[in-house]
């Protein structure tokens, strides 16, 4: 098996490794959570259902799936609950994503898990949380984070906040959340006394966390409670993006005084912008450096700031981030099974992670995983 080594040293299995995770299919965050666990070296495995019910992409290509095994249990059948129940007593950790109730209401909720496991982590992902006024309602991404605030500091003052992907609240405030919590849980369970618990990660709640420094900020009256006014927010000329001449686009981070005289020397403003700390005139300062900005291309300002502190990047789209320079001298993306994708991260001196099996089909390791974890009832040829 071809493996993508992702760090120094001889590719081991990572420091999971011996490390047992039932993941009960789902969509978004508790899927990245899994996957995440599996690239630490977890023997992960996937619950799926049959006739599937994940995202709209061939399996074959939901890289979320990586390093993982998939059997096929119907939860629903009479004998479904018991098949999951027997993964659950040799597991160190079970992850769902269902709505609050409906893993009891399965059969596999935490009550049941925990009877036939008392050291079990049980990770549940959810959107709203496990209690609340919105807790038993539908969203998305883009409704958690609205609500939490993070949503409305984004994009430009004079339109509509701008939409992040699904990366701040499903992926950061959601799945690392998870893990996070599933981690801490475990090292509870391994000590002396220790138990397994319930892990309620809310994406309302881990992005909300994720907000904590802003918070204190305006507290302190160094934040103004609206998009496009602050340092870190796109209000700030030397902390934003600016539009090449031929219409893509650099990212400037020049905050630190010393990194901004670099910033303005390179860029060939120095002797005409106006002082950074004078904020009335920041309109003034952010039209000659777009303006100068304009006068040339993406690759050529990337010449005159490459290598600098000046803290100016290209602006690179999903395909041609795997080619800078710096994260192909890293390599930061793999490609495996013909799929460039990130590797794992981080990264292990003594525990190297890698990607050692592409994503997987469902069902397709059920025979795999009844002998290893020794459920013979999993099997289609029975005990």
């Amino acid at each position: 098996m071809t493996v993508a080594k992702t760090g120094t040293g001889t590719t081991g299995t990572g420091p999971l490794a011996g490390v047992r995770v039932v993941e009960l299919a789902g969509i978004g965050p508790g899927p990245f959570a899994a996957m995440l666990l599996a690239d630490l070296g977890a023997d992960v495995v996937r619950v799926d259902r049959p006739g599937g019910g994940g995202l709209a992409v061939d399996p074959a290509y939901d890289v979320t799936n990586r390093n993982k095994r998939s059997v096929l249990v119907d939860l629903k059948s009479d004998e479904g609950p018991a098949r999951v129940l027997d993964l659950v007593e040799r597991a160190d950790v079970l992850i769902e994503g269902f709505r609050p109730g409906v893993a009891e209401r399965l059969g596999v909720g935490p009550d049941a898990c925990l009877a036939r496991n008392p050291k079990l982590v049980y990770g549940r992902m959810t959107g709203w949380g496990q209690d609340g006024p919105l807790a038993h309602t539908a969203g998305h991404d883009i409704a958690y984070i609205a609500v939490t605030g993070a949503l409305g500091m984004i994009g430009d003052p004079e339109g509509p906040p701008a939409v992040p992907a699904n990366l701040v609240g499903d992926y950061a405030g959601g799945s690392l959340y998870l893990v996070i919590g599933v981690l801490a849980a475990l090292r509870h369970a391994s000590t002396p006394g220790g138990a397994g618990q319930v892990v309620d990660a809310a994406i309302v709640d881990g992005t909300a966390h994720l907000t904590a420094m802003i918070h204190g900020m305006i507290a302190a009256g160094g934040w103004q409670d609206r998009r496009g006014a602050n340092l870190l927010d796109g209000g700030c000329p030397f902390y934003g993006t600016y539009e090449t001449s031929d219409g893509l686009h650099m990212a400037v981070g020049a905050l630190e005084q010393q990194f901004y005289d670099t910033f303005v020397r390179l860029l060939g403003i120095a002797d005409e912008a106006p002082a950074r700390k004078d904020t009335a005139r920041w309109g003034e300062l952010r039209e000659a450096v777009a303006a100068r900005f304009r006068t040339r291309t993406r690759a050529e300002w990337t010449e005159v700031f490459e290598g600098t502190d000046a803290c100016v990047a290209p602006v690179l789209s999903l395909g041609e981030a795997p080619h800078h320079p710096h994260l192909a001298a890293r390599s930061t993306f793999s490609d495996f099974g013909g799929i460039t994708q990130p590797a794992p991260a981080p990264r292990f001196s003594a525990t190297p992670t890698a990607i050692a099996s592409g994503p997987a089909r469902p069902g397709a390791d059920t025979e795999s995983v009844a002998r290893d974890w020794d459920v013979p009832g999993l099997s289609a040829k029975g005990a």
